[in-house]
């Protein structure tokens, strides 16, 4: 297979909102430069970058995915990025390594909340844009009607590149308003195109459309405001560069018009990504640090003759090829069957065939160079975010931040055998999807499965049991209430048995008293002298500590209490280590009858964004869920409300949010602190801790 220098390289992340047609245009591209051999559809399955099987039954892009195509003499390579709220970190992991995004915007729908999302992802990297204005075909699609949308939400910089012919049904081809040319296709999605003059009656509306583009491009270049003043206009050989500045340097974002399905208006397009998005050196040198704990700055120059480095960005668990890890190469050049350094784990990794990815297909190249994109499978110790490097001259590229996930399910197994294969399962897992958490609660003892939303979380139970044939039914988690008391007490702990021959004694007077939140637990040893011996005061603490973690009213642990221990009394004979652990157990418990137990929950900051029309109603359900709001805040179109709110509160939130917005919403949220339970839902609890066996009865010694 041929090998691309950096200059014929263009990375493009296709970002957007969920159904836009991210993928029919990927399909439609792919098909148009010769990849297939007929156009893919995502209502048949036969796309080449929705693949999974979860994807084909949805109709939905899960993951990323990478393809690639030669045009123009270009190499194209393309990454369809998810849409679908559940998914989109894996879209701001995969534009982590692309030169644009290519922005596919509804004609019918606009920007919609995704389309904001990706825009933003876009924005933080630094990428330049291009915005496809997809579905031209469909009734009511309005192509100036979706550009005064994208003026609205991004800004007068978005500026038409082409102007449609036709439209809805009639939509036939563009004109391109740099070359000045009309492309047409025929009908039936064959996808040949025929060049041709601007119809005469479209030829003002072009001319004046292209008059607005040179304005924006003469306004970013004192030598070319010069020309266009002095010449009324811009010829070709000053606009083409022109364009192309100004989109490198986010000052001019081109809008173009499409029909995937129909395959009317890709070729034009796939154009002016080869002509107009950047190659991968030419956005200024890679930015990093010298170690993975260092954060002093360094930059590494996109060329062939700079020290190899390359940035671990996806990891997939392939169930036939095994572990494939794919990388973009930021400087020098890579063989096959070569041995790389990973920084950032500080190992060494032999490095099997290089290759490139077509959706699921793996096809081996010799060599490649800087700016590429390729993958490795079998690699032992490299994960997402690692970076490789010449040892000699080490860098470090800086991974996606992902949010700590707002929802979380207990997992628990259908089976043993189904226990004994999870853990090795769901690491493959969550190597390969970075925006999932599993751990188990100290406290409840549960497993739980953390992620973006209810979608995420199926999806992934439904990827154990077809691709790892493990089981597992899904709860919602528990919440890990703790108990603590205020107050103070002194009370004497005294545990005495006798059943003949050697008997068990030991009496502990101690001093309880409630600290402040957050303060833990304390235990001060105030004995003078030899009330109790030295080695067996520790016990009097290990027994508080143990009943502490049984809790006083529904089986919580105690937390937030100290404790001293300033006098008792021991037998010769008859004391022992577990008769002072069993006075320190009585002793919490004597303090507890002395002191007020009360209940405490975690309560949560939560974020939530959602479009403003819906921030009244958002407010309404915070308050209705014992929340308490912080402050509110705008960004473009939407509402931002930020609130602390108690987690039993919030266990199905992500269903009413849903609910509320159409599906346009998202929060995330952490823990804050801890506080006081109601009265009222402290019965609740109680009863519940009885029924569930975790209150315990006081055992006899």
């Amino acid at each position: 297979m041929k090998v691309y220098d950096t200059k014929e390289i263009r990375n493009v992340g296709i970002v957007g909102h969920g159904d836009a047609g991210k993928t029919s245009l990927v399909a439609a591209m792919l098909f148009d430069a010769g990849v297939t051999n007929r156009l893919g559809s995502v209502g048949d399955g036969t796309t080449v970058t929705d693949y999974d099987e979860d994807e084909i039954t949805r109709k939905i892009t899960i993951q990323s995915a990478l393809a690639h195509c030669e045009w123009n003499g270009t190499k194209i390579n393309i990454i369809d990025a998810p849409g679908y709220r559940a998914f989109m970190l894996d879209a701001k992991a995969a534009l982590r390594v692309a030169d644009a995004a290519l922005v596919v915007v509804d004609a019918v729908d606009g920007v919609e909340v995704q389309t904001e999302k990706s825009w933003e992802y876009a924005e933080g990297f630094g990428l330049p844009r291009l915005i496809a204005v997809n579905k031209m075909d469909r009734e009511r699609a309005d192509f100036e009607q979706a550009v005064a949308n994208i003026n609205e939400v991004f800004g007068r910089e978005a500026i038409p590149v082409q102007i449609p012919i036709g439209s809805e049904r009639n939509f036939s081809g563009v004109i391109d308003l740099i070359h000045m040319r009309a492309y047409t296709n025929e009908a039936g999605g064959s996808g040949k195109l025929i060049e041709g003059d601007i119809p005469a009656e479209q030829m003002s509306a072009a001319q004046a459309a292209r008059e607005k583009l040179i304005d924006i491009v003469a306004e970013g270049s004192e030598e070319l405001m010069e020309k266009y003043f002095s010449e009324g206009t811009l010829s070709d050989e000053d606009l083409i560069p022109g364009i192309k500045a100004a989109v490198r340097e986010r000052r001019l974002f081109p809008i173009m018009a499409v029909s995937a399905t129909e395959n009317v208006g890709v070729q034009p397009l796939m154009n002016l990504i080869t002509e107009l998005a950047p190659a991968p050196d030419e956005l200024g040198a890679a930015k990093g640090h010298p170690a993975p704990e260092s954060e002093a700055g360094l930059e590494r120059e996109i060329k062939d003759i700079a020290p190899f480095s390359a940035f671990v960005f996806k990891t997939v668990a392939d169930p036939f090829a095994g572990r494939i890890t794919m990388f973009k190469i930021y400087s020098g050049t890579l063989k096959s069957d070569s041995s790389v350094f990973n920084v950032t784990k500080n190992t060494q990794e032999r490095l099997g065939p290089l290759h490139v990815i077509q959706g699921k297909s793996l096809e081996k190249i010799a060599e490649a160079h800087a700016g590429d994109i390729v993958a490795v499978t079998k690699l032992k110790e490299t994960t997402t975010g690692d970076t490789f490097a010449d040892k000699s001259a080490p860098i470090v590229y800086s991974p996606v931040e992902f949010p700590t996930p707002a929802i979380a399910f207990a997992i628990e197994p259908k089976s043993r055998n189904d226990e004994d294969k999870l853990s090795q399962a769901i690491q493959k897992m969550l190597e390969e999807d970075l925006a999932l958490r599993f751990d188990r609660d100290p406290q409840t003892k549960e497993f739980l499965l953390a992620g973006t939303g209810q979608n995420h979380i199926e999806v992934a139970v439904n990827k154990l049991k077809k691709r790892y044939g493990v089981e597992v039914e899904l709860h919602p988690p528990k919440v890990a209430y703790l108990e603590t008391f205020r107050g103070r007490a002194e009370v004497v702990g005294r545990h005495k048995k006798q059943t003949g021959g050697r008997g068990q004694f030991g009496e502990a007077t101690c001093v309880f008293e409630g600290l402040p939140r957050g303060g833990g637990f304390e235990f001060v040893d105030k004995i003078f002298g030899g009330a109790i011996p030295q080695q067996w005061r520790p016990a009097v603490e290990k027994g508080v500590r143990d009943a502490a973690a049984r809790g006083a009213i529904a089986g919580y642990p105690m937390i937030d209490f100290k404790v001293e221990l300033i006098d008792g009394k021991y037998h010769s004979v008859d004391s022992d280590d577990l008769s002072f652990q069993l006075a320190g157990r009585k002793a919490f418990r004597a303090a507890i009858e002395k002191v007020k137990p009360v209940l405490l929950e975690p309560i949560m900051n939560v974020e939530i964004t959602a479009p403003q029309e819906n921030s009244g109603d958002i407010l309404g359900d915070i308050n209705s869920r014992r929340g308490r709001v912080q402050g509110m805040d705008t960004k473009g179109n939407q509402g931002i409300v930020k609130a602390q709110v108690p987690l039993s509160e919030m266990l199905s939130y992500q269903s009413t949010l849903n609910s509320i917005t159409g599906a346009r919403g998202s929060y995330t949220m952490e823990l804050d602190h801890y506080d006081e339970v109601p009265a009222q839902i402290t019965q609740k609890i109680i009863q519940q801790a009885q029924e569930e066996g975790r209150i315990r009865p006081t055992e006899e010694e």
